[in-house]
C-alpha cells in the first residue's frame, strides 16, 4: 500500500452506503479503492449497509466518492450513498477492514443465489487447484446467499455455514482483503466444507458412498435411467435422462404429475441450443448470474423422450448453477453420462419442494432410486425461477424465485410496513416498507398443511431478513382462500386487527403499475385475464375490464358469464365447461361437437339438470375457463390433468398457423363469446384444420382487447392500458394484444420481473393496502417474532 497521506491539509468523510452490498465482496472493493488512492480509514458492514471513513488529499477522498458507487464489485446495487464532512483525524496508520457493528440501527439488502462465477468454474476444473472437483467451491462473486442466511447483518455466524470451521488455509483467504474470497461467508475447501453423500434406497442392497464417488454413482445411476434426488441450493431436484423415455415415463408416474411438462437441465449452451431455438436474448437470460428455466421452442428433430413436454409450444431449459450440477455432468476425462437432465422439483405433486435431508428420505421415497444429498443446511425453500423471452427481446418472468428473492423492489408509492400473503396459488408473498418491496420466493398452491408451513416459514424468513415489522396485513377478498385465512391469524398475532382484504384483479393491476413505476396519480385502463378471481359481486370473475389506481377499482366490462357446473370439478373438466357455455349461449350439444363427444351419457344427465336448475353452478366471466372451453370444443384437451393445460395446449396449436393470414373470430356486444363459439362450429364441420381455428381464437381475443380499450379511453379519456393476469404468461395473446393496443396510440404495461400471474398479486394487495400512509405508531412487533 502507498504510504498514509499526512494529516496537513488532510479531510475526512464519513461514507453511509445502502443498498445491497454485503456478501458481494463490497469491503475488499473499498480497501482496493482505498489504497489506489494513497487514502487512510476503515469500512464496515452495519445493519444499514456499509460505514466507511475515509481520510486523505482532499482530490483524492472526492474522487474516492466519485468512484464509490460508479464501479462497484459484479453482484452489488448502490441505492444510496450518504457523505458526510467529519474532522481529520490523523489515528489510522492505514485503511483497515473493521468487524461488522451489531448496534446501529437500519437495514441492509441481501443478494439473491447467483450461480457459479466463470473464475471458480476454472479452478474446479483445474487438477492443480486445491478446489479441484470441490461441489461446494464459491467465492464473493458467486454461490449461495439468500438460501443460506438465518439473519443479518450478513455474516458466517448468521449462516448455514456456522456448523464448518474454516481451516487455516481458508481462514487465510477469508481475511486477506486482496483475496476474492475475502469474507465469502459460504467459503470451504475439502478440508473443512460441507460433504456429499449418495444415499441409496432402501432395499437396493448397495451402501451410501461420499464426495467423489458419490457424484460417480449418482452419474452412473442416471445413464442407467434411474431417478436421482439431486439437492441444490434451495432444495431438491428429481432428475433423470431426459432423452431416455422409460426414465422420463417413471417418473411422470410416479410423481403423479399428468401431462406437466417438465424443465431440463442441460450441460452446457451447446446442448442447449441442440434442442431448442436459442435467440440473442433467450442466451443471454440461460447464461445470466441467475439462471432462470427459460422457456424456448423445441427443435422438431431434437431427441428428448416425447414425455419431457407432451403438448407444450414450449420446453424448459436451464444451464447448470451449482458446482455439484457442473460435477454431476462431469468434467472432462470423467465417464460419459446424460447431457441432458429432466430437473422437476423434488416434491410430489401439489407439496412444496424437499429441503430437509432427513424429511427427503421420507416424502421422496418411491420417487427417488437414489439421493445425492450434502450436509450444508437449506435456510430457506427456493425454486427455479422461469421465464420467457418475448419477441421484442423482454423478459417476462412467470415464477420469480431462485436468483431474484430477495432482490427488492423500488416502489413508486411510499408503503407503511406491510406484509402481504398473495393468493392460494402459485403462493408468493411480499412485505414492503417505505419505497422498498420483497416478494418472496415462489411457494405453491395453498392446498394442503405442508404448502402452508413452507408459508409461514418464508414469512419468517423474508422478515428476519429484512427487518420489516408489519403494521398492516393485505390479503385477497376470497372468502374460502387458505391464504386469507391465515392472513386473519397473522394480524390476530401481531396484534393489528383485521387484514385488509384487496380484490383480485385490482390486486392485478396495481401490481402492474407499481412495476411499472406509476405513483397511482392518474388511474389506467387494466385488463386483468385469469382463471379464477373473486368478485365483488360474489361471482368468479376473470374476464375484466377495469379503471383502477391504488385506491379504487371499477368494473367497465367484462367478458358475459357463464356458469361453472362442479366448481373445481369443472375446471378440471374442460369438455364440462365448453357446454356450459354452449348451453349459455343457446348453442345445442350436437353430438359431433368434440365437447359432446368426450362426456358420457351420464355426464350429459348431469350437467343438463345442474344447469337447468344451476345446483352446484356459479357464474363466471373467467377468461381463463373460456379458453379451456375452446380448447376442448376445438377437440385438443377435455380433461386438465394440471392448471392451465387445455389453454397451454391452445395455444401450442395456435403457434403451428400463427403465422397465416386467418381473420380472427368476432366476439359480440357486451363482450360475449357467442358468436365465436358459433364460429367455431361452423369451422369445425368444413374441416378447418385445428390450428387455424386455435389461431382465430386467439386473434379475436386480442382484437377484442383493442376494442374494449377504445370504448374504454371513449368514456374515460385514459390512454394506458395495463395488461394483467394468468392469461398473459400467454405469448401469442399477450404480444398480439400489445402490438394492437400501440398500433391504436395506447401506452401499454407488461410484467416484467413480477409475474402477470398470482405469483405477482401480493405486491399488488400490498401497495393497495399501505400505500402512502405513514406509521401510526402503536405496538410494533419484531422481525423476530414467531409467525404461528
Amino acid at each position: 500500500m502507498n504510504a498514509p497521506t499526512t494529516t496537513t491539509a488532510a479531510v475526512r468523510r464519513r461514507v453511509t452506503v445502502r443498498g445491497t452490498v454485503q456478501g458481494v465482496g463490497f469491503r475488499p472493493y473499498v480497501h482496493r479503492l482505498a489504497a489506489d488512492l494513497a487514502l487512510t480509514g476503515f469500512v464496515s458492514n452495519t445493519a444499514s449497509g456499509v460505514l466507511i471513513e475515509v481520510e486523505g488529499a482532499a482530490a483524492g477522498v472526492e474522487r474516492f466518492c466519485e468512484r464509490l458507487a460508479g464501479e462497484p464489485p459484479p453482484l452489488a446495487t448502490v441505492t444510496a450513498v450518504a457523505v458526510e464532512e467529519v474532522p481529520a483525524t490523523g489515528a489510522d496508520p492505514g485503511f483497515s477492514i473493521r468487524a461488522t457493528e451489531q448496534s446501529a440501527p437500519g437495514r441492509t439488502l441481501l443478494p439473491p443465489d447467483t450461480a457459479t462465477c466463470a473464475d471458480c468454474l476454472r479452478e474446479l476444473a483445474d487438477p492443480a487447484d486445491r478446489r479441484h472437483r470441490h461441489p461446494f467451491i464459491t467465492c464473493t462473486h458467486c454461490g449461495p446467499r439468500f438460501t443460506i442466511a438465518t439473519g443479518m447483518p450478513y455474516d458466517r455466524a448468521v449462516t448455514t455455514m456456522s456448523g464448518f470451521p474454516m481451516c487455516p488455509a481458508c481462514t487465510r483467504e477469508y481475511e486477506a482483503p486482496a483475496d476474492r474470497r475475502f469474507h465469502a461467508q459460504p467459503l470451504a475447501c475439502p478440508d473443512c466444507g460441507p460433504r456429499l453423500r449418495l444415499v441409496p434406497a432402501a432395499g437396493s442392497g448397495t451402501e451410501a458412498v461420499r464426495d467423489g464417488d458419490a457424484l460417480a454413482r449418482a452419474r452412473e445411476l442416471l445413464a442407467a435411467g434411474r431417478i436421482v434426488a439431486v439437492k441444490g441450493v434451495g432444495g431438491y431436484h428429481l432428475a433423470c435422462d431426459a432423452f431416455a423415455a422409460r426414465a422420463v415415463h417413471t417418473l411422470r408416474t410416479r410423481k403423479a404429475r399428468g401431462d406437466k411438462p417438465f424443465a431440463v437441465m442441460c450441460a452446457d449452451l451447446g446442448e442447449a441450443e441442440r434442442i431448442a431455438e436459442v435467440g440473442t436474448a433467450e442466451r443471454a437470460a440461460l447464461t445470466s448470474p441467475r439462471r432462470p428455466i427459460v422457456l424456448l421452442r423445441p427443435r422438431p428433430a431434437a431427441p428428448l423422450a416425447p414425455g419431457v413436454c407432451p403438448g407444450s409450444p414450449h420446453l424448459g431449459v436451464m444451464l447448470p448453477y451449482t458446482p455439484v450440477h457442473t460435477l454431476l455432468f462431469g468434467l472432462p476425462g470423467d465417464p460419459p453420462g446424460p447431457r441432458v437432465l429432466v430437473m422437476t422439483s423434488g416434491n410430489r405433486s401439489g407439496e412444496p419442494i424437499v429441503t430437509d435431508d432427513d424429511e427427503a428420505l421420507t416424502r421422496l421415497s418411491g420417487l427417488a432410486d437414489a439421493w445425492l444429498a450434502h450436509d450444508r443446511p437449506i435456510a430457506s425453500p427456493c425454486d427455479d425461477s422461469l421465464l420467457r423471452v418475448r419477441a421484442d427481446g423482454t423478459e417476462q418472468v412467470l415464477r420469480r424465485s431462485r436468483g431474484y428473492a430477495p432482490r427488492p423492489l423500488r416502489l413508486p408509492v411510499p408503503v407503511r410496513p406491510a406484509l402481504a400473503v398473495g393468493g392460494d396459488l402459485k403462493n408468493a408473498l411480499c412485505v414492503g416498507e417505505d419505497d422498498l418491496a420483497w416478494l418472496g420466493p415462489h411457494i405453491g398452491d395453498m392446498g394442503d398443511l405442508t404448502t402452508l408451513e413452507a408459508a409461514v416459514q418464508a414469512e419468517r424468513h423474508v422478515r428476519r431478513l429484512t427487518g420489516v415489522s408489519p403494521e398492516v396485513v393485505a390479503a385477497d377478498r376470497h372468502p374460502g382462500y387458505h391464504s386469507s385465512a391465515w392472513a386473519r391469524r397473522r394480524a390476530t398475532r401481531l396484534g393489528l386487527g383485521k387484514p385488509v382484504f384487496v380484490q383480485h384483479h385490482h390486486a392485478h393491476i396495481a401490481s402492474a403499475m407499481a412495476e411499472a413505476g406509476l405513483d397511482g396519480s392518474t388511474p389506467v385502463i387494466g385488463v386483468a385475464f385469469d382463471g379464477t378471481g373473486y368478485g365483488d359481486d360474489g361471482t368468479v370473475w376473470g374476464g375484466e375490464v377495469l379503471v383502477a389506481d391504488y385506491t379504487r377499482c371499477r368494473r367497465l366490462a367484462h367478458l358475459a358469464p357463464a356458469p361453472l357446473p362442479g366448481g373445481d370439478a369443472g375446471v378440471a373438466n374442460p369438455c364440462r365447461t365448453a357446454l356450459a357455455r354452449l348451453w349459455a349461449a343457446g348453442l345445442r350439444w350436437d353430438p359431433d361437437l368434440p365437447s359432446v363427444a368426450a362426456c358420457s351419457r351420464e355426464e350429459l344427465q348431469l350437467l343438463t339438470r345442474q344447469l337447468s336448475s344451476q345446483v352446484g353452478c356459479v357464474a363466471t366471466s373467467s377468461m381463463g375457463r373460456l379458453f379451456d372451453a375452446v380448447s376442448s370444443l376445438a377437440g385438443v384437451c377435455h380433461r386438465a390433468g394440471y392448471e392451465a393445460q387445455a389453454a397451454l395446449e391452445l395455444e401450442a396449436q395456435a403457434c403451428a398457423a400463427w403465422g397465416e393470414d386467418f381473420a380472427a373470430y368476432p366476439f359480440g356486444d357486451r363482450f360475449n363469446p357467442a358468436p365465436v363459439l358459433r364460429a367455431i362450429i361452423a369451422d369445425l364441420r368444413r374441416g378447418t384444420p385445428v390450428p387455424v381455428i386455435a389461431s382465430r381464437f386467439h386473434r379475436g381475443v386480442a382484437e377484442a382487447v383493442l376494442d374494449l380499450c377504445r370504448g374504454a379511453r371513449r368514456g374515460t379519456g385514459l390512454n394506458t392500458v395495463a395488461l394483467t393476469g394468468g392469461v398473459f404468461a400467454n405469448a401469442l395473446l399477450e404480444d398480439a394484444s400489445a402490438d394492437l393496443l400501440r398500433g391504436a396510440g395506447f401506452t401499454v404495461l407488461r410484467h416484467g420481473e413480477v409475474p402477470p400471474n398470482d405469483g405477482g398479486l401480493a405486491l399488488g394487495q400490498l401497495v393497495v393496502a399501505a400505500h402512502g400512509q405513514r406509521s401510526a405508531g402503536g405496538r410494533r412487533k419484531t422481525a423476530s417474532d414467531e409467525t404461528e
